[in-house]
């Protein structure tokens, strides 16, 4: 072929770095790398990240020793394969490694980013602690310092925490005064770059990928079908006459408190049994109003643990040219070959990855 600068090997090294420069969840939260290769479809064991509490020294008693246990581990299941694919005569023009990266590298790149970030933000659906009104945009500092009200209620550590808000809410930030006036926010970011940067604890930042949630829906009003004790993880709900489903990812308010359902449910004869998290945390009876939050905005505010972002290397296919880079915890597999029924040579870019929430306590959904 022509274009003497397309080698697998330099493809790859490029495009890496690229790749990372655009990644915004991957960089924010706990990363789990090897060099083992794997396949899509594998279960893999990682170490969860430690969660320590500080606590108030008592001469008294002494130290209180907390075990850092790095044999807790968590099952994730490698099922995610970003892939850009090329038929490699479109690239012939690249007649030096500048234009191939400009016609192939940075936007193959950019691509996989994008898809890798919109893959995270679904972990909302894991979330049960909420702020915020459902269809109604944050847009008042008040809105940011209820976020920072959910977690330390929880007992987030104050270090590291940030938030991932949907272009409106960052829209409707960067247009408050005490944002945009430097001498009043202490950095005139909103200014110069459209970013609230860091407010009361939080760093901000804003992600097109921020996921809506469409709430499930019944047709009447639930309350518990009987009298149920605190500590359960699933609650058979009832009415007259009701019918609907609710959705992985819905908000129930019970009591007060809130909880995530954690799988889709169907209402079948009057009833409906949802599992949910975190366990009921007070005794229901069958007058305890339950409530469902409708659609809205998840935005998320977090500290790293929360959330683990795995890649492991792809395995090298069989008969054909690959070559696969490492670097910063991302593996990137360049794969070129011959396409026998289409007959036509082909280059192909992959990252394997998973996410999985570790501790859903250290987040909170921002509704919107």
């Amino acid at each position: 072929m022509a274009n003497q600068f397309l080698t697998i090997k330099e493809v790859a090294r490029q495009a890496l770095p690229r790749l990372i420069e655009n990644l915004v969840f991957p960089n924010l939260v706990y990363k789990d790398y090897s060099d083992t290769f794997q396949k899509r479809g594998d279960e893999i064991q990682i170490r969860k990240p430690a969660k320590l509490e500080a606590k108030e020294f008592d001469a008294a008693k002494g130290v209180e020793m907390q075990d850092i246990d790095d044999s807790q581990t968590v099952t994730v299941k490698l099922d995610k394969i970003a892939t850009v694919d090329v038929e490699i005569s479109a690239l012939e023009g690249a007649l030096n490694i500048d234009n191939l990266n400009r016609q192939f590298i940075e936007p193959a790149a950019g691509a996989l980013a994008q898809k890798i970030n919109s893959d995270s933000l679904a972990l909302y659906k894991d979330i049960p602690y909420v702020c915020g009104t459902p269809g109604t945009t944050p847009s008042k500092l008040e809105d940011i310092t209820a976020v920072r009200k959910v977690l330390n209620a929880n007992k987030v550590p104050t270090s590291g925490r940030r938030a991932v808000w949907d272009v409106e809410a960052d829209a409707a930030f960067t247009t408050i005064p005490a944002i945009v006036n430097a001498e009043k926010s202490g950095s005139t970011a909103a200014l110069r770059e459209g970013s609230i940067g860091r407010l009361f604890g939080l760093d901000n930042y804003m992600s097109q990928a921020v996921k809506h949630h469409t709430a499930g829906t019944l047709s009447a009003a639930v309350k518990p079908k009987e009298a149920t004790k605190a500590g359960t993880t699933q609650l058979t709900l009832a009415a007259t006459a009701v019918t609907g489903a609710l959705k992985k990812g819905d908000i129930l308010t019970i009591l007060g408190d809130t909880y995530v359902v954690t799988a889709d449910a169907a209402a079948a004869s009057n009833e409906i049994t949802v599992p949910i998290y975190p366990a009921l945390k007070k005794d229901v009876t069958t007058a305890t109003n339950v409530t469902v939050a409708g659609d809205h905005t998840a935005n998320l505010a977090f500290v790293a643990p929360a959330f683990a972002f795995v890649t492991r290397p792809l395995v090298t296919p069989a008969g054909v040219d690959c070559y696969t880079t490492s670097y910063n915890g991302l593996s990137l597999r360049v794969t070129k070959g011959y396409d026998m029924k289409y007959k036509r040579e082909m280059l192909s870019m992959d990252v394997l990855y998973a996410y999985k929430t570790i501790y859903p306590e250290l987040a909170v959904r921002a509704m919107g």
